[in-house]
């Protein structure tokens, strides 16, 4: 059950990179800026997994699907939620069939399906924010009109009042731009958002550059998961009292992926 993605994260679904991710023969319709290194991927990897392993969260490990490169970014695929997940149907038309595969494994948890998206909506995960009784939904390249009329449509029948935003082409997901780090605080980008659409919430404000970035892994209880390449961030998160498990990543931002986009949380307590 996942209501808030600002509370303690207690189960996750990933897939370690091994074949797929590094058998790519065209980078741009896959959205991959270069191939990554096989060996520096896994132990990134690896060293993400044993810092959720310890805090204690279940960690579930699952294989790539053949021929979809960016299944390693489980962040995506789905939608869990109170009621069960919500099935997605992804932007990339590279990615199509994601959905399904994390569909099956979804229901092998024992995860019902609360709802999912239809043609000719998209959405991916990277798009929506769960906060106790907000939603965050972001219209983008990746999530479409119809799709956030959909999600919509579908958290409010769980109670969530959703709060949608189109952002700029530059943005390929909300989760670039902002990030919960409690169950009512929440990381962001300066001046991309208007000051009613964090009313309730704390806010932790960044300013919006190359060098940094919202896409950070609340564990909970004050603990965060952070790329260590994002030091704007990390600053200011520190600062806030947090403490900060800086992870290099380097090896999926050539994927253009970070830290949130490598986990599928389905729990949350």
């Amino acid at each position: 059950m996942l209501r808030n993605q600002g509370e303690r994260l207690t189960r996750v679904v990933v897939c370690t990179p091994q074949t797929e991710y590094f058998r790519v023969t065209n980078l741009k319709v896959h959205n991959i800026a270069e191939i990554a290194n096989p060996e520096r991927a896994r132990e990134q990897h690896d060293h993400l997994k044993a810092i959720l392993k310890k805090f204690g969260c279940e960690v579930i490990d699952i294989q790539e699907l053949a021929g979809h490169p960016n299944s390693i970014f489980t962040w995506d695929t789905a939608l869990s939620t109170p009621k069960g997940y919500i099935k997605l149907r992804m932007g990339l038309r590279t990615r199509r069939g994601e959905e399904d595969w994390m569909a099956k494994t979804l229901e092998s948890l024992g995860e019902p399906q609360a709802g999912s998206i239809k043609e000719p909506g998209t959405a991916e995960g990277g798009d929506i924010i769960l906060a106790g009784r907000k939603a965050f939904i972001g219209q983008t390249k990746r999530t479409n009109k119809s799709g956030v009329k959909q999600l919509s449509r579908l958290l409010t029948d769980m109670n969530y009042e959703v709060r949608s935003i189109t952002l700029p082409e530059s943005y390929l997901h909300l989760g670039s731009a902002m990030s919960l780090i409690g169950p009512d605080r929440v990381l962001c980008f300066r001046g991309v958002f208007p000051d009613e659409f964090f009313d309730g919430f704390d806010r932790i404000e960044i300013s919006c550059n190359a060098f940094a970035s919202a896409n950070v892994v609340c564990l909970g209880n004050d603990e965060i998961i952070a790329d260590k390449a994002n030091a704007v961030a990390i600053k200011e998160l520190e600062r806030s009292g947090m403490v900060v498990h800086a992870v290099d990543l380097s090896e999926f931002a050539k994927g253009r992926g970070g830290p949130t986009c490598l986990i599928l949380p389905v729990e949350r307590k």
